[in-house]
């Protein structure tokens, strides 16, 4: 009997007998999805996460999971022709995303709130319902590629468009989540996108794109930390890397490692955010080569590698900002612990934020997964030194 054929999302199904669940925001993107997938004859479902609902993002451009976004999913799947179901996710929103994001702020970190959403909510939950209505598949208008590898199982690529590769913001999906998503616009460009949803006569064809961080309404971070935990906001010093006191502060969550404006102190020469040492409540300043990281210890690492990830040394490249290609790095495993050592030092690395892993650093290489960073190694003698002479300074007084 002659093997069934694949469709094109890599099922030995027709088209026409396979349910996807497409994971529709409201923007350009996902609309797109639905109607590829419907197009190619697939049984489509739409379905729209509600995950906040404040008043200014509501209709604000940029916004997306909100009122206006929900609106326009409903309106691009009664155009496609399919159903179209809205699920009520703010609870679980804010207790998963918006306080873990609060929380890692207080705690001087830089925390990436949309990796935690699509690792908890999208790829975790919205999977399991899709599941549940019957689905072969979970599709979603991100822009990486999911490829078939020879065993059975998926492995995730560099999108094919550079300046809209979200690979870094999905290093934490795991296998089992992986062989049952699929990313159609992997291997398309923006513009192709957006030409698509012209063809398809979509009146959100040529709406604005999502914002990273949906649920800050103004940008400002602190206004939300403050609103969600104002008894955790307490004053500090500025110090110097040499130990000088060099003024007070309102609040760590007003800064961020790497920051040069509006820091509050003016001592004739430019001054960066180096360290935001929580406990001490203390924002570290100095040069900016004091910023200059090349070794980082992780934490929650996720591995996407063929193979276990065995003890030793790894020639991989990484990349720990998702606008900057993957460069260079060495993956030391050692006991339990996990450091990436960047062959070429990295400026303005926070605990908190991601260190994603590729094959190479060829265009579309593959994801070999990540983790968060737990600690960002300096140049020799900066923050430790820093810390005691500030602890000194602090005794003196």
């Amino acid at each position: 009997m002659p093997e069934q054929r694949l469709n094109s999302l890599d099922l030995p199904k027709d088209p026409a007998d396979t349910r996807v669940v497409v994971a529709m925001s409201g923007g350009v993107d996902s609309s797109v999805v639905a109607g590829l997938l419907k197009r190619q004859g697939y049984d489509v479902v739409g379905v729209t996460l509600q995950l906040y609902d404040h008043g200014e993002a509501t209709h604000r451009a940029g916004a997306c999971c909100a009122g206006q976004d929900i609106y326009d999913a409903r309106r691009v799947a009664e155009d496609l022709g399919i159903p179209h179901y809205v699920l009520d996710y703010e609870r679980r929103f804010k207790e998963t995303v918006i306080d873990a994001f609060a929380d890692s702020y207080l705690s001087g970190e830089t925390p990436i709130p949309c990796v935690a959403c699509n690792q908890d909510i999208k790829f975790h939950d919205l999977l399991e319902t899709a599941r549940d209505l019957g689905a072969d598949a979970l599709a979603t208008g991100h822009y990486i590629a999911s490829r078939l590898r020879p065993d059975g199982h998926r492995a995730l690529f560099r999108a094919k468009d550079p300046e809209r590769d979200q690979s870094y913001f999905l290093f934490a999906t795991t296998q089992e989540q992986i062989d049952f998503l699929r990313f159609p616009l992997g291997d398309m460009t923006k513009p192709e996108t957006r030409e698509l949803a012209r063809a398809f006569g979509l009146a959100i064809a040529e709406k604005s794109d999502s914002q990273d961080i949906c649920f800050v309404p103004t940008g400002r971070y602190s206004q939300i930390i403050e609103r969600l935990r104002p008894d955790a906001v307490e004053p500090g010093d500025i110090v110097h890397l040499d130990g000088r006191v060099l003024g007070r502060h309102e609040g760590i969550i007003h800064y961020t490692i790497g920051q040069r404006r509006g820091i509050g102190v003016a001592v004739g020469e430019p001054l960066y955010v180096v360290d935001l040492d929580a406990p001490g409540r203390r924002v570290i300043v100095g040069p900016r080569e004091a910023l200059e990281t090349r070794r980082m210890t992780l934490r929650d690492v996720n591995w996407l590698g063929d193979r276990p990830l065995a003890a030793g040394v790894h020639e991989i490249c990484a990349k720990v900002r998702s606008t900057r290609p993957p460069q260079p790095a060495r993956l030391l495993v050692c006991e339990g612990t996990v450091e990436v050592e960047l062959l070429t030092g990295e400026y303005g690395v926070s605990p908190g934020q991601a260190c994603v892993f590729y094959e190479s650093e060829a265009a579309q290489s593959r994801v070999l997964g990540g983790g968060w960073i737990a600690a960002a190694r300096m140049q020799p003698g900066t923050i430790d030194d820093s810390r005691k002479s500030a602890a000194a300074a602090m005794a003196a007084r």
